[in-house]
C-alpha cells in the first residue's frame, strides 16, 4: 500500500551501520539502496547511480569529507533528495547549521528505532520532520543569523491562501490533511506549494519553514509546560 522508501546509509562506523540496515531492512516498505563510508563516496555513489535514493542518513563526523560538507554539496544538486542528520551531536550549533546548509531532518545516534522510524516515514511523506527541540534551534538560531535571504517587501507578497497553506506545512501537516483542513483538492495543495517555492526562492519544503520563521510568519512559541 505504501510507496517504498528507497534510503542511504553514510556512516564510517561500520558496525552502527551494519545495525542500521538489520534494523531497516526489516520494514516492508524500507529498502537500503547504498552504504557509504565517507562523505566523499556517498558523492561519488550519486553521481553514477540510475535510481536516486529518496533519503540519506548521514553522519556528521566522516573522514574524507565530513557529513555538513556533503550535505551542502548534495543539497545544491541534488534538493529532492531528503537528508536526515544521523549523529551523536546534540548541540544547538550542529543543529542549526546541519539545518541551514539543507538536512529535511536531525536525529541523534541514542534515538529509540521507533524514533527513527517515525522520523524517516514523516520525511519521506512530508519532505522534512523537525521536532520541538530543533524548531527551537531553528527560531533561535537561524532567525538571526545574518542570512542573505528574500524577504516579504510587502503584505499581498504572499497571498492569504498561500500563507495558511505555509502555517499548515511549518505545523507538519501532510498534503492530503492540508487539503482536508482548508475544504481544497490535494492538486491545489501542491500548486501552493509550488507558488511558495517559487516566490521564497526555496529549494525544499525544509526551506519554507526556515523562510516562515525568519519572516514571522510562524512563531515558536516557549512553553515550559
Amino acid at each position: 500500500m505504501s510507496e517504498l522508501i528507497k534510503i542511504v546509509l553514510a556512516d564510517d562506523e561500520e558496525l552502527f551501520r551494519k545495525g542500521l540496515v538489520f534494523l531497516l531492512q526489516r520494514e516492508a516498505n524500507i529498502k537500503v539502496q547504498y552504504e557509504a563510508s565517507n562523505g566523499q563516496e556517498l558523492v561519488d555513489y550519486l553521481k553514477t547511480c540510475e535510481v536516486y535514493p529518496d533519503i540519506i542518513l548521514m553522519d556528521l563526523k566522516m573522514p574524507f569529507l565530513n557529513g555538513v560538507e556533503a550535505t551542502k554539496l548534495i543539497h545544491s544538486e541534488y534538493p529532492n533528495i531528503n537528508i536526515i542528520a544521523l549523529t551523536s551531536y546534540n548541540t544547538e550549533s550542529f543543529i542549526a547549521n546541519m539545518i541551514n546548509v539543507g538536512a529535511s531532518s536531525y536525529l541523534v545516534k541514542n534515538a529509540t528505532p521507533q524514533e527513527m522510524l517515525n522520523t524517516i516515514k514523516e520525511v519521506a511523506n512530508k519532505g522534512f520532520y523537525y521536532n520541538e527541540t530543533v524548531m527551537k534551534v531553528i527560531h533561535k538560531n537561524i532567525i538571526s543569523a545574518t542570512k542573505n535571504t528574500k524577504s516579504i517587501l510587502d503584505d499581498d507578497f504572499l497571498t492569504a491562501r498561500e500563507k495558511e497553506v505555509l502555517e499548515l506545512i511549518c505545523k507538519q501537516f501532510s498534503t492530503p490533511e492540508i487539503a482536508e483542513k482548508l475544504f481544497i483538492s490535494p492538486r491545489t495543495v501542491e500548486g501552493h506549494r509550488n507558488n511558495l517555492l517559487l516566490k521564497t526562492q526555496s529549494r525544499n519544503v525544509a526551506g519554507l519553514v526556515v523562510y516562515a520563521i525568519q519572516n514571522k510568519i510562524m512563531t515558536i512559541e516557549d512553553d515550559s509546560m
